[in-house]
């Protein structure tokens, strides 16, 4: 924990709170516990509870993003909003990994991810000029040019580009394992889709993306959409995107799915997925199946703030930009 570099933190945060109310978003405070937490089979919520005075409990959970909420004030009638929260996820702690963490969030309505792109992009950039009167900075002695617009890259280009695996094959789950299976990387024989992509992405992509230019690395599978909208474009990918800078991912974002009776059976699926890692299965928020209702259409996104404090900071541990934190058991 520096000074220098916790200073330069408070810094950075004051200057995206300004820039999202020099662009007329509403800031919002949404609660950091509740009784329905993200459904991300690969992410483990923190898990406490409520006793009243009588001796009644009820399970409640530490969020993992402020999404759900957000989104019901989105369908309450606000149009564009921020947030600046703390979000806890159990088991991540590595050097960019910690379980409590700062999140910015923000959604713009009568928008998709391009949109959000042009947002991000634009925000980063009004930061750096703010707290460092430059548009480059320097992590790990490589400079990293700022200015817009950020490099785009699909997840198909990408797989070409860094890979060699073409679009046919990164489409066809048994071809791809057969591809993992070649490169060593993996002789499971549960191996699913998802696992074969992480396994070529983390081994062979996701450490060049960013190195000198920020990318948004959009259009996914549609396996992985989340909470996100089939592409219109093509129909096997999804509109989300992630920002890379110097092999970091910073952000995740999507044109919001806003689909009511899809994004149940999306649910649905994530709560089977969760069954059979036979991790808890949480009941689904109905409060925000029924706000997807009254949503119009927007783009919205995920951005670790610790993480982009990291690179303005030029430090490699996310520990280091933290105030006070904690020690936590490492595997």
């Amino acid at each position: 924990m520096e000074v220098k570099k916790l200073e330069i933190r408070a810094k950075i945060i004051k200057a995206i709170r300004e820039f999202f109310w020099h662009n007329k978003f509403i800031e919002t405070d949404t609660p950091i516990m509740v009784a329905h937490p993200g459904m991300e089979p690969y992410l483990d919520p923190f898990k406490t509870q409520f006793k009243s005075e009588r001796g009644e409990t009820q399970d409640m959970y530490l969020i993992t993003s402020p999404e759900y909420a957000m989104k019901r004030l989105l369908a309450s009638g606000f149009k564009n909003i921020f947030q600046i929260t703390h979000t806890f996820r159990n088991k991540e702690v590595s050097a960019t990994h910690n379980p409590e963490f700062a999140m910015l969030e923000w959604y713009r309505t009568n928008a998709d991810y391009k949109d959000i792109m042009r947002d991000t992009e634009n925000m980063i950039f009004d930061v750096c000029r703010r707290v460092f009167k430059k548009s480059k900075i320097k992590y790990q002695g490589v400079e990293i040019d700022l200015k817009p617009p950020f490099e785009r890259l699909s997840v198909v280009e990408a797989f070409k580009k860094y890979a060699g695996v073409d679009k046919k094959t990164l489409e066809d789950e048994k071809l791809l394992k057969v591809i993992v299976i070649k490169k060593g990387y993996s002789k499971s024989k549960t191996m699913d889709y998802s696992d074969a992509f992480f396994l070529i992405f983390l081994n062979e992509i996701e450490r060049k993306l960013g190195a000198k230019k920020p990318v948004f690395l959009y259009d996914y599978p549609l396996c992985m959409a989340a909470l996100s909208k089939q592409s219109k474009k093509d129909k096997k990918y999804a509109e989300r995107f992630e920002l890379y800078i110097a092999g970091l991912e910073l952000a995740n974002a999507f044109s919001e799915l806003i689909d009511a009776k899809e994004q149940r059976v999306r649910l649905e699926d994530e709560q089977e997925m969760r069954r059979r890692l036979k991790k808890e299965v949480y009941s689904i928020d109905e409060k925000f199946i029924s706000a997807l209702e009254y949503m119009s259409e927007s783009g919205g996104i995920a951005l670790g703030v610790d993480r982009l404090v990291m690179l303005f900071t030029d430090s490699t541990k996310i520990d280091d930009i933290m105030f006070c934190g904690e020690k936590f058991i490492k595997e």
